[in-house]
């Protein structure tokens, strides 16, 4: 009789990759770099393949980052005010092609809601309906940046909503950050047909004027052309390679270095790798 069941253990071809991980290790790692080591391990071993090991991997750096390495930065957050019309503001809604917008009053620290795209058909079919952006907005989500990524994707999950505003230690708006910011974490960029690159890479992102997050595998003739920098791809295929070469050592999450006037921080990494750097720079201007 067949087995309908992937995860049978009738016979070695039939163990999930789970089970295996699971067999491979002897005794429990007592550290993350131990955990990390016998995923590594794993791979080079074929127990599992090089995209389960990074979405492992994913999920053990999210339990170390905050909000604040992961949020969209608040001159980057698309708005609509809630005096604007719908003529006014639906031109910005399909150029951007979000499904969900914070809505101001004022300005950025003055969130009256969020905005469903959705909820506006009920209005698209029938003309004669009156319109009032202010009573199909629903409540907006706050949550601090020094809150921690793994805390906050258990709350999306539980409470479900996509999409949280985060403030500073005084109460300004930051920035913004939704369920799939979380989720590329773990799993790698999520692109859909209306994704397009900006500045010429998906590696770096602005955090503001002078600020960028970046992932360390970026290389580093994409990293010179983005901050017009002269760095050395003799010395290294990638900036994480430049920064880990200027270091000496395999640097641990917030160590800071500054290489030609520009400083990097160390936002995401395990005892074999760098991840994710945040690089400020003086002015491009």
């Amino acid at each position: 009789m067949s087995d309908d069941n992937p995860h049978s253990t009738n016979g070695s071809s039939g163990k999930s990759w789970l089970d295996k991980l699971k067999n491979s290790i002897s005794g429990e790692p007592r550290s993350k770099e131990e955990l990390v080591s016998v995923i590594t391990d794993a791979e080079q071993n074929e127990i599992i393949d090089p995209q389960t090991r990074e979405m492992i991997e994913g999920v053990i750096g999210v339990n170390e980052m905050r909000v604040r390495d992961i949020m969209i930065p608040r001159a980057q957050m698309t708005t609509i005010d809630v005096e604007q019309k719908v003529e006014e503001f639906l031109p910005v809604m399909l150029e951007s092609a979000h499904s969900r917008f914070p809505v101001i009053s004022e300005d950025k620290d003055h969130i009256e809601g969020i905005l469903l795209a959705k909820d506006l058909l009920s209005f698209a079919f029938n003309a004669e309906k009156e319109f009032n952006l202010r009573d199909i907005l629903r409540p907006a989500v706050i949550v601090p940046e020094s809150k921690r990524v793994d805390v906050l994707l258990k709350e999306f999950r539980q409470q479900r909503y996509h999409m949280a505003i985060v403030v500073d230690e005084y109460g300004g708006v930051s920035g913004l950050v939704t369920i799939e910011d979380i989720l590329e974490i773990i799993v790698g960029e999520i692109e859909d047909e209306y994704d397009t690159e900006e500045d010429g890479t998906d590696d770096i992102r602005p955090l503001n004027k002078s600020t960028y997050t970046v992932k360390a595998l970026t290389p580093v003739d994409d990293f010179n052309e983005f901050f017009e920098t002269t760095f050395s791809e003799e010395e290294a295929d990638t900036i994480g390679g430049i920064v880990l070469k200027a270091f000496g050592h395999m640097p641990e999450t917030n160590d800071e270095i500054v290489i030609n006037d520009i400083q990097f921080k160390v936002t995401n990494s395990d005892k074999r790798r760098l991840i994710q750097l945040k690089v400020s720079v003086p002015s491009l201007e």
